[in-house]
C-alpha cells in the first residue's frame, strides 16, 4: 500500500471562453458544463497532460495509475509533498494557465 491523502487538487471552474480557447488547443481536454455555464476541468488530465503522471520527486510522487493522487513513497516529509504539489502547480500553470488549487488543508 502506498500512502497517499487521496484526491490532492480541486477540479478547476473556467468560463465558457477559457475552456473553448483550451479545447481548440487541446482537443482531447476532459470537461464537464455545469449549471451556472461554467466549465469544469478534470485536474487529473491536467496533471497528466503536462507531463507528470508517474514523476517521482525524492520520495514523494504522482501516482502512476491517477495523476490527481500524490502519494508518499514511504519516506517523504510533509516539505517533500508539498514542494511536489508546487512543482504540479506551477508546470500545470506553464502549460494551460490553469492555476489548480489544492484540494487537501496544508497546516
Amino acid at each position: 500500500m502506498i500512502g497517499n491523502a487521496g484526491s490532492f487538487f480541486k477540479n478547476p471552474e473556467v468560463d465558457k471562453s477559457v475552456f473553448q480557447s483550451l479545447k481548440i488547443r487541446f482537443p482531447s481536454m476532459v470537461a464537464y458544463e455545469m449549471e451556472n455555464g461554467k466549465y469544469k476541468l478534470a485536474a487529473g488530465w491536467l496533471i497528466e497532460s503536462s507531463g507528470l503522471k508517474g514523476y517521482v520527486s525524492g520520495n514523494a510522487a504522482v501516482h502512476d495509475k491517477q495523476a490527481l493522487v500524490l502519494v508518499n513513497k514511504g519516506k517523504a516529509t510533509g516539505s517533500e509533498i508539498f514542494a511536489l504539489s508546487e512543482h504540479v502547480l506551477q508546470t500545470v500553470f506553464s502549460k494551460f494557465g490553469i492555476q489548480l488549487e489544492r484540494e487537501v488543508n496544508i497546516i
